[in-house]
């Protein structure tokens, strides 16, 4: 069993040699860039990634078309700001010496948010399928939240996956304009309706789910920040939808 790892990227010098350098177990490691203008495909390289230059078609799109240029038929799909935990890697290094019993695996994702690990919140343990084989599996999305569909067996690996997620609440806001854009788009495209009433009702709930529900107050004012985040997130992604539908704006 040899394994290929793929990567996407764009503009990801801060990130890329701590994923790159976990992915020990693998047997080629693919960058898919899509016009980087910083030093993330120099630092691939000199790092022993084979870098591949492509435009932009979407999170799903992109992956799938890193899939296909792999050498290999198993693929370890990691984001740019994602990294094999040493366990991890031994749990990959097992089924490389014993065999595959799966056509893909899910691993649960441990993400780090501003500077702690969040274990509550509902961001935990948020198992995501990474290892699959090609030939039973795809990237599915056409806007935001992408995800691996297996049209076979899945095993579950016990390890995490990392994830180093906003470092401030600056990038979060950042990156939260981004995807609302990407998920009221997605909305929009359903020509589903948004009534008053979600953008009045559904942010406050997402906030008490979030840190009472899903015990988010058990990780500090990070868990604070985190759900306060959701329920405007929530609130921008259903106003963008409103104003993108004809005769819907706020």
């Amino acid at each position: 069993m040899k394994i290929s790892a793929t990567i996407i990227t764009f503009n990801e010098e801060r990130n890329i040699s701590r994923v790159i350098e976990s992915l020990r177990c693998c047997d080629e490691i693919l960058l898919l860039d899509s016009g980087s203008n910083d030093r993330t495909v120099e630092i691939a390289t000199k790092l022993g990634a084979r870098v591949v230059e492509a435009s932009w078609h979407g999170y799903a799109a992109q992956k799938n078309k890193a899939a296909e240029l792999a050498t290999h038929d198993w693929i370890l799909s990691l984001d740019a700001d994602e990294s094999l935990s040493e366990a991890l890697e031994a749990e990959i290094w097992h089924i490389k010496k014993s065999g595959p019993e799966f056509d893909g695996y899910t691993m649960p994702r441990l993400a780090q948010y501003l500077g702690r690990w969040i274990l509550h919140s509902g961001w935990y343990p948020d198992r995501k399928v990474r290892l699959f084989n090609r030939k039973k599996a795809k990237w599915v999305g056409d806007f935001v939240h992408e995800s691996v569909q297996v049209l076979g067996s899945v095993g579950h690996l016990k390890s995490n996956l990392l994830h180093f997620t906003c470092s401030s609440l600056s990038e979060h806001l950042r990156s939260m304009d981004g995807y609302t854009t990407l998920a009221a788009q997605e909305i929009a495209a359903r020509e589903q309706k948004i009534a008053l009433t979600r953008l009045l009702f559904d942010p406050p709930w997402t906030f008490f789910r979030t840190y009472v529900l899903q015990l988010g107050f058990l990780d500090g004012m990070e868990g604070l920040s985190i759900a306060y985040m959701a329920g405007l997130y929530n609130f921008v992604k259903y106003a963008k939808a409103r104003h993108m539908s004809p005769g819907r704006k706020l």
